[in-house]
């Protein structure tokens, strides 16, 4: 080493210089090493500290590293965790529509099986209607088939009865007997009248005044037609002719006239009219619903006479409905009527069809009235036809005739209404489809055709009278219809040709009589009583 060769130079210091100089050689040398120690462990700690550093970064990169890992499973997680928490939400949402779905779908299957009940329902219904349309249809048939035959008995009634009448008309005609009444003298009818005392004047119409009088100790309404009347003296005894020829229970009998001085005299009824009746406020006077009941029951029979001789009224009305002391009613006033022969009939039936509507028309009216009592004057078959279609009809019935049944009341509201039809042609029949409803109507209540009459203060039973004459039997006798009647009365409506029933129209089967023994008893010891 160059240092050691200095040391060896021959120009050096002298030994103990030497020794100092080796041993700051020597610790020079240590220094050095030392120094190349320290430097070789300075190096190896800088290679240490630099490795460790580059351990430390690579940590810190690992660290970094795995903490973005970690960030980004944890990241990760929670959109799972999203997920999830939406696919719950989701499933929670699918699982109520499903229990929604399922509900409505059970709704449905329970609505489905109860239109299936209901059309099954529905088709049996339909197959009941069916049977009952065909049972109807066959019934309907099998009536036309009765009607064609009644209606051929019918004409050929009629036809005999013209025959009839054309004979009867042609030996009256050859006979010096040319009336069918019987005529008073003026002076006879003045008398009886009191010279026409208006304190017996009883009413007063379009066509004439009347006057209650006693005529041969009988008591009588005596009608004298005005003068300025266009009725000539032909035409007059032509209608008192027909008058007096017509009989029935329930009209007003024509007793006789006096043809000079235009009179008809008719028999006197006490019991006043039907408008008096229904405007009474007298409660003791009032009519009962079963009394309105008969009443247009026996004013329905006498229309049908009428028709059936070829005569309308043409104005009919309450105010000519009259009743005798016993509560019969008694059509009357016969100054608008018309009558034609039955070879008119068939020659301008139709215009005999139109009035006989009319009829039918003022019939309804009639109808209306003794239902509510009410006055005709208003709006009174639109109030009736509203309570119908409202079922309120309970308000429009008369309270003074009592608590009407329901079923009788709509009844007799729907039968009117229908005889106030607008379309004349569209009426009910009153011979056939008007009669058949008012005649059970009248039997359910339990009145006769006749109604109780008095003897003093007594009451007889209404079976102790014959419905014809309206008259006490004395020989009772029962027809084959069940209805019992005075013999010698039926013997004579059978000789003048009728073999149908008076009570109800019908064909009798036979025309024996069975004599009613115990109701002749019983008439005789009521008669007997004091």
């Amino acid at each position: 080493m160059p240092f050691k060769q200095h040391v060896l130079n021959p120009s050096a210091p002298s030994t103990p210089e030497i020794g100092m100089h080796d041993e700051l050689f020597d610790q020079i040398e240590q220094a050095m090493a030392e120094a190349e120690s320290s430097k070789r462990d300075a190096f190896e700690e800088s290679t240490r500290r630099s490795r460790a550093e580059k351990d430390a970064i690579e940590s810190k990169r690992r660290v970094k590293a795995s903490e973005n890992m970690y960030n980004e499973e944890l990241r990760q997680r929670r959109d799972i965790a999203e997920t999830l928490e939406k696919t719950k939400e989701e499933h929670e949402r699918n699982k109520k529509e499903l229990n929604e779905v399922s509900k409505k779908l059970r709704m449905e299957l329970e609505q489905k099986l109860s239109l299936e009940s209901q059309i099954a329902e529905f088709d049996h219904t339909v197959q009941e209607l069916e049977q009952k349309m065909l049972t109807a249809i066959q019934m309907l048939q099998n009536y036309k088939k009765e009607r064609d035959e009644l209606q051929e008995k019918c004409d050929g009634a009629l036809k005999l009865v013209d025959e009839l009448k054309e004979k009867h008309e042609k030996e009256v005609s050859n006979s010096s007997v040319t009336q069918f009444y019987t005529e008073f003298d003026f002076s006879e009818v003045r008398d009886a009248t009191r010279n026409f005392d208006p304190f017996l004047k009883i009413g007063e119409g379009d066509y004439g005044s009347t006057f209650r009088g006693f005529l041969q100790h009988t008591e009588v309404a005596v009608k004298m037609l005005y003068a300025h009347s266009l009725q000539g003296p032909s035409e007059f005894q032509q209608e008192v002719n027909v008058l007096c020829k017509l009989r029935h229970p329930n009209l007003v009998a024509v007793i006789g006239a006096c043809p000079d001085a235009r009179i008809i005299i008719y028999e006197y009824l006490s019991g006043g009219n039907l408008e008096n009746r229904l405007n009474c406020t007298d409660k003791n006077l009032s009519l009962s619903w079963q009394d309105r009941i008969c009443i247009a029951a026996e004013l329905c029979s006498v229309l049908i006479f009428l028709h059936s001789c070829g005569v309308v009224h043409g104005d009919l009305k309450p105010n000519k409905i009259l009743f005798d002391k016993n509560m019969v009613t008694k059509l009357s006033d016969f100054g608008n009527y018309h009558a034609i022969s039955q070879n008119e009939v068939s020659s301008d039936s139709m215009s005999f069809e139109s009035d006989m509507r009319s009829d039918t028309y003022a019939f309804g009216i009639i109808l209306l009235r003794l239902l509510t009592g009410q006055d005709s004057s208003g709006l009174l078959k639109e109030e009736v036809q509203y309570a119908l279609n409202e079922k309120k009809l309970d308000i429009m019935l008369d309270s003074t005739a009592g608590n009407w049944p329901f079923v009788q009341a709509q009844q007799l509201a729907t039968l009117a209404m229908n005889c106030c039809d607008g379309v004349s042609k569209n009426r009910p029949d009153i011979a056939f489809e008007v009669w058949r409803v008012l005649e059970p109507m009248r039997i359910s209540c339990g009145l006769s055709s006749s109604r109780s009459i008095f003897k003093g203060q007594q009451q007889i039973p209404s079976y102790f009278i014959c419905p014809i004459s309206q008259e006490t039997m004395q020989d009772p006798v029962v027809a084959a219809d069940g209805y019992t009647y005075e013999a010698e009365v039926l013997q004579g409506w059978f000789d003048s040709g009728h073999d149908t029933s008076p009570m109800t129209n019908l064909k009798l089967a036979s025309t024996d009589l069975v004599p009613n023994h115990a109701l002749r008893s019983a008439i005789q010891e009521w008669l007997q009583q004091p």
